[in-house]
C-alpha cells in the first residue's frame, strides 16, 4: 500500500482511480501470469495513461483503417 501511495504522488498525471485500481488487481490475483499482467499494464498506464487493452484497440483499429 505504501508503494501505491508514492507513485501516485510521483506520477500526478495519472488517474487516481486507475492506479488504484490497477494495483488492487497485482495484491488480489493468485495466478503468476495475471500478476505479471496487471504489473505490465500498471506501468503501461503510468507511461502512457491507457491500459494495455486500449492500446490493443487502437492499434486494430489503425491496421484496419490502412486497409480500407
Amino acid at each position: 500500500m505504501m508503494l501505491i501511495t508514492v507513485i501516485t504522488i510521483l506520477t500526478s498525471s495519472c488517474t487516481n482511480f486507475a492506479i488504484l485500481s490497477s494495483g488492487a488487481g497485482i495484491a488480489v490475483s493468485q495466478n503468476a501470469y495475471a500478476k505479471a499482467y496487471s504489473g505490465m499494464d500498471f506501468l503501461t498506464i503510468i507511461r502512457t495513461e491507457k491500459d494495455i487493452r486500449t492500446h490493443a484497440y487502437e492499434a486494430l483499429k489503425k491496421e484496419e483503417d490502412e486497409r480500407n
